[in-house]
């Protein structure tokens, strides 16, 4: 690339970088900011201007309110707050060893870190790493919530022992483990369950015994004796009801919202529902003339749920809230026959899983191991609700270099014990609540209890607004707050300065003042005359902008080059191009740098004409081309000394007479061999040449010039390439051995002609003797001598 593409790729370089930052700027000016504060609710690239004489005549306050990188070229003092955050409590992930560590629950550390606070600007993301890592030996509360219907009869049997052999199996994966006990049926209400007293005493037909229906019973706080589950559920006996569906939803609230009476810690937990029918859920309670939606409180007197015939059975929804806020996974074992069913609910409920029960329950415990474990191998976060206008992004780096984004970005899967996961978390504010107050999120891994809390602060006015000053003598004699170094107009008062009431904008007085050369239009027609001064209007392009007193005065009005104002080389002021250094004319298209017009010698244009403009105007119109290098009528350098060259060294040409005083300008150097003529690179201006003389031989010699020294030296070689004339013999004997060849081949040619048709004559008369009709075993000409004659009277009788 040469100098003059170097120059013109860096200037449109520079030029496209400075469009790109107007362009990015276009919303802070189109924001019209009144104030500092409302510059900064704009966008992140947005600046503010301080200086008090930073405004030029005609341009309002919002002004001042600009992209940065366009904003720093014209002002000093700059309004930027930037958001932070920071790490209030960041208590390192907890390493424990299985039986050995005897710290409690809320001792063990799997989230990091657990509190910070947030600074914030408008479209500023903060981000932050969170880790978590998966304890050993992590504490579990499991409760065991089960259908008493009549159909579950044979599954009680087995459940009866569920308490110690679980307990055996759960040793293996923690050694805090708890269990507790509960059982549910139905609404206590018609059409659930039949309301005849003896139905109400005994629910069962026959010879069965069962207890009285009942919607909800907590049989056993969770306890780490064994021994007691099983005994206690020894001692449950079956009821009934009449429809299919069962009331579990209103188990599973109660279960979630009585934390006392069920006495969960703050460990994982774990709630297994076992049936072998389907449920009822928000809705179905009218069937009963129930209508109250349920209130997701606890209700529990003495382990029954008191409220069934008066609260409706809870929403998924509102169950998904409740198992949530209380950190509670859910394991759903049911029969074969309701998987699809349940297995719907669990893409409604987080954290939940389905496992299929036999038709005994003989395979519990399995089921809940396996669920367990496919529950605790993966990590889902979740945030509380946002305040309006905050959003928040996710970004999972899980095992073996995986990462995840979007809704994804949440969960991590196929986590063992020991296991360390990172999210990468950006909280970002889209604007300003209405109050301005700080706010509270959490985040927290689904059923777990640990979880990070976040003080979010938001940045709605900039530093300088604290040190405004009220009732300034700068904003017309104390109508304004002075602050960010404009005014903040008093209720009723306008202008830069204040110094107009809304009462008196519109004065015939003022506006006198707003015409130029006291012509007739106001403002020059580009702007709005407020308090008897103009206010310039805004373009819908923002780069493009009046000013003046009068507003008589824009940027993009100038002459242009290259479709550019200014040729992208200067600026355009009140019309006028103020043209960059090294650049001239009124589009400032003319450039001063005559680097474009350097010839290979060093010299200007050759010595052949001005450099105007960066170009080369070349005094003699023989000469062209960038630098005047380029003669199209001028004769070579071969040819213009060929016979200066010829008449030296070999005495012959047309100057073989002339020859001392026409060609003793040059050193003449003979060889004798072309490769010991000089090469490229061996002198300066070299020219190799090759010419052919009137005896068409040929002559080769090259030409040199030193252009310190203005010698001029020509290498030439001595011996002429003459062409040789032809060798006669050789030619005959081509010519005879030609035709000889030729008649040989006529010859071969017309025997094999002849032998073809010899052959087809032959086979022709071959076939006509195969078809002759005489019999060829006896002479045709043959006559017998015998002759017998018939009498025609004879009538042979």
């Amino acid at each position: 690339m040469d100098l003059k593409s170097l120059f013109i790729c860096t200037l449109l370089g520079c030029l496209l970088c400075y469009i790109n930052a107007q362009q990015d700027g276009n919303d802070c000016i189109k924001a019209n900011a009144k104030s500092c504060g409302e510059c900064i609710q704009v966008g992140a690239n947005c600046g503010w201007c301080t200086e008090p004489d930073f405004l030029k005549q005609g341009e309002p306050n919002s002004a001042r309110c600009d992209v940065l990188e366009s904003l720093k070229k014209r002002c000093k003092e700059i309004e930027n707050p930037r958001g932070d955050k920071t790490v209030l409590l960041n208590k390192a992930v907890t390493n424990r060893n299985h039986g050995t560590d005897e710290r409690k629950p809320e001792d063990i550390t799997q989230i990091q870190p657990q509190k910070m606070a947030l600074t914030l600007r408008s479209d500023e993301p903060q981000t932050f790493e969170l880790k978590f890592k998966r304890a050993e030996d992590y504490p579990i509360d499991l409760y065991y919530l089960m259908d008493l219907s009549f159909s579950m009869k044979d599954d009680l049997e087995n459940v009866k022992n569920l308490g110690t052999n679980l307990m055996s199996e759960m040793q293996d994966i923690t050694s805090d483990f708890r269990i507790g006990f509960g059982s549910f049926v139905e609404k206590t209400v018609m059409p659930y369950i039949s309301t005849t007293p003896a139905k109400l005493l005994n629910p069962c037909t026959g010879d069965q015994n069962c207890t009285s229906p009942f919607s909800y019973k907590n049989v056993l706080k969770l306890t780490n004796n064994g021994n007691q589950f099983n005994t206690l559920v020894g001692q449950q006996q079956i009821s009934g009801n009449l429809d299919s569906p069962e009331g579990g939803f209103d188990a599973i609230m109660q279960v979630a919202v009585c934390g006392e009476h069920i006495g969960w810690r703050n460990v994982t937990r774990l709630l297994v529902f076992s049936t072998d029918a389907g449920f009822h859920f928000a809705g179905d309670g009218k069937l009963g003339g129930i209508v109250l939606p349920n209130d997701g409180k606890c209700h529990l007197e003495n382990g029954m749920y008191t409220m069934s015939h008066y609260y409706d059975y809870p929403s998924i929804a509102h169950l998904v809230q409740k198992l949530s806020d209380n950190n509670i996974q859910t394991i759903f074992a049911v029969t074969e026959e309701f998987q699809p069913v349940y297995k719907e609910l669990k893409n409604l409920i987080p954290k939940s899983a389905v496992g299929t029960l036999s038709s005994n329950s003989s395979n519990v415990i399995k089921l809940i191991i396996d669920a367990y474990n496919s529950l605790s191998s993966e990590v889902i976060l979740e945030n509380s609700k946002l305040p309006e206008g905050v959003t928040i992004n996710y970004v999972s780096h899980c095992k073996n270099g995986l990462v995840n984004t979007g809704e994804n970005g949440r969960k991590c899967s196929n986590i063992s014990i020991g296991d360390e996961v990172m999210f990468n978390i950006s909280i970002t504010a889209h604007k300003c609540p209405k109050k301005g107050q700080d706010e509270t999120i959490k985040i927290k891994p689904l059923g777990f209890t640990e979880e990070v809390e976040i003080k979010l602060k938001f940045i709605c006015e900039c530093e300088c607004h604290d040190k405004g000053i009220a009732n300034s003598p700068k904003c017309n004699d104390g109508n304004g707050t002075f602050e960010c170094g404009a005014c903040r107009c008093n209720e009723g008062r306008i202008g830069r300065l204040c110094e107009c009431s809304t009462e008196e904008v519109n004065s015939d007085d003022l506006d006198a003042n707003c015409r130029r050369d006291n012509g007739t239009d106001i403002c020059s027609t580009n702007g709005d005359c407020i308090c008897g001064e103009c206010v310039c209007k805004k373009r819908d392009n923002p780069n493009e902008i009046y000013s003046g007193k009068y507003c008589e005065c824009d940027n993009f009005n100038c002459d242009r080059s290259n479709n550019m104002i200014c040729g992208g080389n200067g600026e355009c002021v009140c019309r006028v191009c103020k043209c960059s250094p090294n650049y001239t004319g009124s589009a400032c298209d003319c450039s001063l740098n005559t680097s474009t017009c350097l010839a290979k010698n060093g010299q200007i244009c050759n010595g052949r004409g001005n450099c105007e403009c960066g170009t080369c105007k070349c005094t003699d119109p023989k000469f062209q081309g960038p630098t005047c290098e380029i003669c199209p009528t001028c004769p070579g350098v071969c040819a213009e000394h060929k016979e200066c060259v010829q008449c030296r060294t070999f005495g012959t040409g047309e100057k073989k007479d002339t020859c001392e005083a026409d060609c003793s300008y040059f050193n003449l150097t003979k060889v004798n061999d072309r490769d010991k003529l000089p090469q490229p690179g061996q002198a300066t201006a070299l020219t190799h040449c090759k010419e052919r003389d009137a005896s068409d031989c040929w002559f080769y010699f090259t030409y040199g010039v030193n252009n310190t020294e203005n010698d001029v030296h020509v290498h030439v070689v001595d011996v002429l390439e003459c062409p040789t004339g032809p060798d006669i013999i050789p030619i005959v004997a081509g010519v005879v051995a030609g035709i000889v060849l030729i008649g040989l081949a006529l010859l071969l040619i017309w025997k094999l002609l002849m032998i073809i048709h010899d052959r087809r004559e032959f086979a022709k008369f071959e076939k006509e003797k195969m078809n002759a009709k005489w019999d060829t075993g006896e002479n045709p000409i043959y006559k017998s001598a015998v002759t017998t004659v018939i009498n025609p009277k004879y009538e042979g009788k």
